[in-house]
């Protein structure tokens, strides 16, 4: 039997109501809690890198590998985990991850030297792709089918809300107690969305054991890659822009630094309208829903060549651009249809394709910023790839149509 057809049944074997209880609440707030600490984990170290890097003798740059270290650390670490955990009861696997990245968060505190730092922050991504992949997929499990991705993005809001809350905060008080300070912070979040996972998450109902290696069936069938390459494509956009939306604003748009906290700040909420919305759209209509946020992202993408010399139009721009990440959510819906029996693996997959957006736009957004084409190329430059991702859609639905005729 399909899990993602399976899972609209809770624990108990019964069919959740449409009104969610208070009980399913309160599971679905304790896995968003559990994104909100990794949301915090994951872009607090952004804020804190002068501080990083005068403390462990590098140079800024040298200082941003901590950066990479821990996206290198979700690419990797998704599938692996996401193999190793196919056979753990879905809870227990949550509860082992969330430990894992709290107690990697306390390592990061206290790493004396550059090279252990790196090992820490590398080790504390690991869990990420698997512990939201996995959430995702026991949040989809509480509620009906036709409120499916709407729960996904509830415990994706977490992350969202780490932006414009966890992150400020964790900075402050990295800022007023040292750097290192912040992951003590970070580390406290996910006890705290352990205990909360302990308390209120319920089991899952029993999974048909197979051979972990299994899960990698899944990437035998074209339409696992190719929903996975909508996302790394088609939300490169968003990066593309985002990642030197500071220097951008500043050069072409006249804004002072003491603005761009505010010009965050409106992304972030784009993101919490973005995922909202999007999600109630793509439990309307799942495919159509993934096409129109590919083609507004053209749209809102492209247009911030035009605006990014506006202090207004440019910032209202970023909102929007805020509102693409409608498309992760979608996407995580996708690929339960589309995986069969390696949900799992394929549910982690599909932030490791977030990851790799991000790291596909901000280096193709830097290289047309080096060649000599201006901050406003990102916009361009981002448009380009919503198209791509966009393509990659029609593909899928070509051959998906194809194979239902025959």
């Amino acid at each position: 039997m399909n899990p993602s057809i399976s899972s609209t049944t809770t624990s108990s074997g019964t069919t959740p109501s449409s009104s969610l209880d208070s009980s399913t609440l309160l599971a679905i707030f304790s896995l968003a809690m559990g994104a909100f600490s990794i949301g915090t984990g994951e872009f607090v170290i952004m804020g804190l890198l002068p501080d990083a890097a005068d403390d462990l003798g590098v140079s800024i740059p040298g200082a941003g590998h901590l950066i990479s270290a821990y996206a290198l650390g979700v690419v990797i670490g998704a599938p692996v985990l996401a193999v190793l955990g196919a056979n753990w009861e879905r809870k227990r696997l949550l509860i082992a991850l969330m430990a894992a990245f709290a107690v990697a968060n306390f390592f990061s505190s206290v790493a004396p030297g550059y090279l252990s730092m790196n090992v820490a922050r590398f080790i504390s991504g690991f869990p990420h792709g698997t512990y939201l992949g996995v959430a995702a997929l026991v949040a989809a499990g509480m509620v009906p089918r036709h409120r499916r991705t709407q729960s996904v993005a509830w415990v994706l809001m977490g992350l969202t809300v780490a932006t414009l809350i966890g992150v400020p905060i964790a900075a402050a008080i990295g800022q007023w107690f040292g750097w290192r300070s912040a992951f003590v912070i970070v580390g406290l979040l996910g006890l705290a969305a352990l205990g909360c996972i302990l308390r209120f998450v319920p089991k899952s109902a029993p999974q048909r054991r197979t051979h972990p290696l299994a899960e990698l069936n899944s990437l035998k069938r074209p339409q696992v890659w190719l929903t996975l390459a909508i996302g790394a494509v088609g939300s490169g956009g968003l990066f593309a822009v985002f990642s030197y939306v500071k220097p951008t604003m500043m050069n072409l748009a006249g804004v002072g630094e003491n603005t761009i906290p505010v010009i965050l700040a409106l992304f972030g909420i784009g993101m919490v309208g973005g995922n909202l919305v999007g999600a109630y759209l793509a439990d309307k209509n799942l495919e159509a829903t993934i096409r129109g946020i590919l083609i507004w992202a053209f749209f809102v993408v492209g247009a911030f060549f035009f605006t990014a010399k506006h202090p207004i139009l440019g910032s209202i721009n970023i909102l929007l651009v805020g509102t693409l990440v409608a498309l992760g959510p979608a996407l995580q819906s996708r690929l339960m249809d589309v995986a069969g029996d390696a949900q799992t693996l394929a549910a982690a997959l599909n932030h490791s394709a977030f990851n790799a957006a991000n790291a596909l736009g901000a280096w193709l957004g830097g290289v047309g910023i080096a060649a000599g084409l201006g901050w406003a190329s990102t916009g361009y430059i981002g448009a380009s790839l919503a198209i791509s991702g966009l393509l990659i859609h029609f593909v899928s639905l070509r051959l998906m149509r194809r194979h239902t005729h025959i």
